[in-house]
């Protein structure tokens, strides 16, 4: 590779449900051939984001249009039967491996590195995996990335103790900087006024982990670590280092939306957003395609 490419990044912010805006911006960018040399998700960013190295147009739409009503697929039934809030047995293994088959030889064969962020909950702090085949280990640790705290079981795997990446780093541009990618396109899904508050969440966290103290401590400063994350890409966006496609105004879904309707609204919300961000914003362009 020449001294003088520049490496094309993709970062996917999560927000579970609303992780369907992300998926009709990397639909879009699919059928456009916009490619990236690598590409980085949390939580839903990693879930549905992965489509974006197997190729998959229109697969995180249409599984989760046609099992969001499902039980397993995210309800208080599955939580208090499993202990996940998203059964895992259900969403990692039957729906990809039989319901609405990941096609993990195309993963495999896409040149696109696509990496996903967890949280070691010991540690406090991210840890970032590249995935591989799409198999096995890559779809544990996209587990991991999506796994929410107090509504899912800690994943272990590696020798860690791993929850949702959105804890930690939620918008990992810095991370993909540091490992390269110099040009990249950013996917938020939240709109460009938004501003995390404190989680009522925290005193329970306090007793549900207080074995992880340092977790915990994370878990009470995600509002501050989120909001300055956000301010960081505003300014690498207002530099023209950074591309950022995010929605106009809230995403009208719950983090496990019941209502097709409302999930294909976001989905085309995504889609528009990034139908503009080609023909009026230039992305294209910014990118060098």
């Amino acid at each position: 590779m020449s001294k003088l490419y520049v490496k094309r990044g993709l970062v996917m912010e999560g927000g579970a449900m609303r992780g369907m805006f992300t998926a009709g911006v990397i639909d879009v960018f699919m059928e456009n051939e916009i490619t990236f040399d690598g590409a980085i998700g949390v939580s839903a960013g990693a879930t549905f984001g992965c489509n974006v190295k197997s190729h998959q147009i229109g697969r995180p739409i249409r599984y989760n249009c046609n099992y969001c009503k499902d039980y397993r697929y995210g309800s208080a039934k599955s939580f208090f039967k499993t202990g996940d809030l998203f059964d895992v047995e259900f969403c990692y293994h039957e729906l990809p491996d039989k319901l609405d088959v990941f096609d993990t030889d195309t993963f495999t064969k896409n040149p696109m590195e696509f990496y996903v962020v967890a949280t070691d909950v010991e540690a406090g702090e991210p840890v970032y995996y590249k995935c591989y085949d799409g198999k096995g280990k890559d779809i544990e640790w996209i587990r991991a990335s999506a796994s929410i705290p107090l509504v899912s079981k800690i994943v272990e795997l590696d020798g860690k103790k791993l929850l949702d990446g959105g804890i930690s780093d939620a918008v990992p541009l810095s991370y993909f900087e540091s490992i390269g990618y110099e040009k990249n396109v950013v996917i938020l899904t939240q709109p460009d006024d938004y501003r995390k508050s404190k989680n009522k969440a925290t005193p329970l966290c306090k007793i549900v982990y207080r074995n992880y103290p340092k977790f915990v401590e994370l878990f009470a400063n995600r509002h501050d670590r989120y909001n300055e994350n956000v301010e960081y890409i505003r300014k690498k966006e207002k530099e023209n280092a950074a591309f950022v496609i995010r929605p106009k105004e809230k995403l009208a879904v719950k983090s496990a939306e019941k209502d097709p309707e409302k999930l294909k609204a976001a989905y085309e919300l995504g889609r528009a957003a990034a139908i503009e961000a080609i023909e009026e914003r230039g992305l294209k362009e910014w990118l060098n395609l």
